[in-house]
């Protein structure tokens, strides 16, 4: 039994040393805040608001009771294995043998979120797409790529909102935007933020050539209002105009559609999902800020690595990650060369390993 307390000890320091880490301390505090919150008796009248925070209290939760559940088990079982070795039992000593491979296991999974621990890794996360140079093949790779996001985010459990949506002539999206709103969101999706690269037989080609497109995901957190910077302004230009797509006849004859555009950065943001021209335009203005958060810490990043003489310019042409299906099947990331032979199911959503090696990679 020396072997399996010593393994549970040191499993046990882990959990300790990992718990610090994620601070779930402050987490639990958080979540007794919001169930002393929910308990008001007008909680409900802002439904949105009970909404979000109602999320926010089970996904707190389930976080919470996963790491005291793990904690407790390894707790109680160092116990058992250490009464074990007073009084031998060869029947419970095969069952704890085969627990402390289940707990090791258990924790090798929980202890990926170490990994997202930077100041924006459990927000939701804000993503855009937009097709590159190439015509209807580049628009229908966007397209697909939106829907390997998608994918992925269900495979999470994420509510996913589509936010402004501009379909291509042919096939595929010029663009899109979409709120994903889940714990360690923005965490995950991070990985994706650049340019996709695909290599394909053309469906849209008679001759059946083979075509290379490009499209571009960006990644940003959603940044709460106490966390933003301070817009002025003189700086915004609201552009109202008519919805277009999903939404209802009354939605297409009224211009609730909005686009906000911060003249000193030049970047545009549109949203035309909710029925309300003040809904829209709130929505524009949040992700702005976030936008322009990203940036200004991306700014102080760049100073930072200039400093350390390790910046390097980034170009909008420079891909993250190849996918390639004829004439061979292969999905590579070029930052942390990790690739898959089966591209489909890539696309269909299974983005973990991806995401997994992206992080270390980050961490190294």
């Amino acid at each position: 039994m020396k072997e399996y307390i010593k393994q549970l000890k040191e499993l046990q320091t882990k959990i300790q040393e990992t718990w610090k880490l994620l601070d779930i301390d402050k987490s639990y505090t958080e979540m007794k805040a919001l169930e002393s919150e929910m308990q008001s008796p007008d909680f409900w009248n802002d439904q949105e608001n009970a909404t979000k925070v109602g999320k926010r209290y089970e996904a707190l939760q389930t976080e919470i009771e996963n790491w005291t559940n793990i904690k407790n088990e390894v707790d109680e079982l160092l116990l058992l294995s250490e009464d074990l070795e007073k009084n031998p039992d060869e029947e419970m000593k095969s069952e704890v043998s085969t627990k402390v491979d289940q707990l090791q296991k258990q924790f090798e999974k929980m202890e990926f979120f170490v990994l997202m621990n930077e100041k924006h890794d459990t927000k939701n996360a804000i993503v855009a797409f937009h097709a590159g140079s190439g015509g209807t093949d580049s628009m229908d790779w966007a397209e697909m790529l939106m829907r390997m996001i998608m994918r992925y985010a269900e495979k999470k459990d994420w509510t996913v909102t589509l936010l402004e949506e501009s379909k291509g002539g042919e096939a595929g999206i010029k663009s899109a935007m979409m709120r994903i709103e889940g714990r360690y969101a923005y965490g995950h999706l991070k990985s994706e933020h650049g340019t996709h690269r695909l290599v394909r037989i053309s469906p849209f080609d008679a001759e059946a050539m083979r075509h290379t497109s490009f499209a571009l995901i960006e990644v940003v957190p959603e940044i709460d209002s106490i966390d933003s910077i301070e817009i002025d302004q003189k700086d915004i230009r609201i552009d109202t105009f008519m919805a277009s797509g999903k939404g209802g006849q009354s939605v297409n004859t009224t211009y609730s559609a909005v686009r906000v555009v911060h003249t000193p950065t030049g970047i545009t943001v549109s949203c035309q999902n909710e029925r309300s021209q003040l809904q829209n335009k709130e929505t524009a203005l949040k992700i702005l800020h976030s936008k322009l958060q990203k940036l200004q810490e991306e700014k102080e990043e760049e100073e930072r690595l200039k400093l350390r003489g390790e910046y390097t310019s980034p170009e909008w042409g420079s891909q993250i990650r190849s996918y390639v299906l004829h004439p061979y099947k292969m999905v590579k990331d070029v930052r942390t060369k990790y690739e898959e032979s089966d591209p489909d199911t890539v696309l269909n959503g299974e983005l973990d390993e991806f995401v997994e090696s992206y992080l270390k990679w980050l961490k190294e």
